[in-house]
């Protein structure tokens, strides 16, 4: 299998993570995104019209978004932390999709991206000022559900098992770092990051990330 990704891309750390955790054997494809390969011919017109990473290849078989490649990857190796009985397994897809159509709008998109990345800045300061105004409103919200209802007193996402709900959330909740944000105001969210963050894989997959967040000059909006 072939998985084109880029270290710096949230959604490919959790496929990144996981499969250094789980040792699945993946033929590992950097798409230079700060250099704009994915609007090339050979990616954009070849592999995925979408432009984005990750995308995997299991022989013909060509998969596109991360969350559906993540439940892929642990259904063909049967992995247990995406667990087969019914209940159990919508838990998990409950809040992977959660993640994906609640935090990952507000806090990466709305707040995060602009700040970080000049393409994702709004075209004026005006728009810009309140865009973030919105998202960190809004994303202060997500964090204090995912804090204190979700999470609550439990160590992961699912309970007291970690599954593959965790290794997607944490990538996107981690990008809080990204503006400096050290999420001090949700205890059980800072529990369970450092959980998540004592994986042995947790380092490499983040390292580059991390760089490019201490990189970043100037004062921040955060959440």
């Amino acid at each position: 299998m072939k998985l084109y990704y880029h270290p710096a891309s949230t959604t490919s750390r959790p496929l990144m993570l996981f499969a250094a955790e789980s040792n699945i054997p993946l033929e590992m494809q950097v798409v230079d995104l700060f250099t704009g390969e994915h609007y090339q011919p050979p990616f954009a017109e070849g592999v995925n019209p979408n432009r984005q990473v990750p995308v995997l290849e299991d022989g013909d078989f060509r998969l596109t978004e991360s969350a559906t490649i993540l439940k892929y990857l642990a259904v063909k190796t049967k992995s247990p932390l995406y667990p087969e009985e019914l209940k159990a397994r919508a838990r998990v897809n409950e809040r992977i999709d959660w993640i994906n159509t609640q935090l990952n709008r507000d806090l990466c998109y709305g707040l995060v991206y602009p700040q970080a990345f000049p393409h994702h800045k709004r075209p004026t300061d005006e728009h810009q000022k309140g865009t973030l105004a919105w998202a960190k409103e809004r994303a202060a919200g997500w964090l204090s559900v995912l804090d204190k209802h979700i999470i609550g007193g439990n160590d992961y996402l699912c309970g007291s098992q970690i599954t593959i709900a965790d290794y997607y959330g944490a990538s996107f909740v981690n990008t809080a770092a990204i503006i400096g944000s050290d999420l001090s105001g949700y205890p059980n969210i800072q529990r369970w990051l450092g959980n998540m963050k004592k994986l042995k894989s947790w380092g490499k997959t983040f390292e580059v990330v991390e760089g490019f967040a201490a990189s970043l000059k100037g004062s921040f909006e955060k959440v």
